[in-house]
């Protein structure tokens, strides 16, 4: 099932949201025309400077690990069954937030994103929290959780580069005040 997150003009005027023109993302194409780009990297870069949108789908277990819900990219926390499925920009700068967190804390681990360094990092940061015990048990369900019944993790192989520029999609929408549809 595919999942695209496309920035729209916040809030809705009439009946549809209005995405918003490409030309807004247009400085992505630098970064995926740089020859020292990851291919993964230029190629998200290049589609959001394209058309104004994030294919999703790949990101959604790992966001919602790291921002500890489910659906954030599906925007199902946010919306009721009588409500669109919109990430308003306090919602894309929550998102930026939480991934710029990540990828700052995950540079000492490398430039190579996994389901094991992702666990790593998540450990540390809830650590030195104040409810770290039960913070780390909750973790570790949700480290389990994403488990097949083998015992198996996913194979996440994201370039820690790939989603420094997931993160900047969101906080270019926040920042500009657009919301995220998404488009499932």
């Amino acid at each position: 099932m595919g999942l695209d997150n496309v920035a729209v003009a916040w809030p809705r005027t009439g009946r549809f949201y209005e995405p918003i023109p490409p030309a807004e993302f247009a400085d992505f194409a630098e970064l995926a025309q740089a020859p020292d780009t990851a291919a993964p990297t230029a190629e998200l870069a290049g589609h959001i400077a394209k058309t104004g949108a994030v294919r999703a789908a790949a990101y959604t277990e790992l966001v919602d690990l790291l921002l500890g819900l489910d659906g954030v990219l599906y925007a199902t926390d946010a919306a009721a069954e009588d409500e669109d499925p919109v990430i308003d920009p306090d919602g894309c700068a929550w998102i930026a937030g939480g991934l710029e967190r990540f990828v700052a804390s995950h540079g000492r681990h490398g430039d190579t994103v996994t389901f094991d360094t992702v666990a790593t990092v998540l450990r540390e940061a809830l650590a030195g929290s104040r409810l770290a015990d039960s913070q780390l048990r909750w973790l570790e369900g949700r480290l389990d959780a994403l488990r097949d019944r083998h015992g198996t993790t996913p194979q996440w192989r994201y370039p820690l580069s790939e989603l420094a520029v997931l993160a900047r999609f969101y906080r270019r929408c926040a920042d500009r005040g657009f919301a995220v549809y998404a488009d499932a």
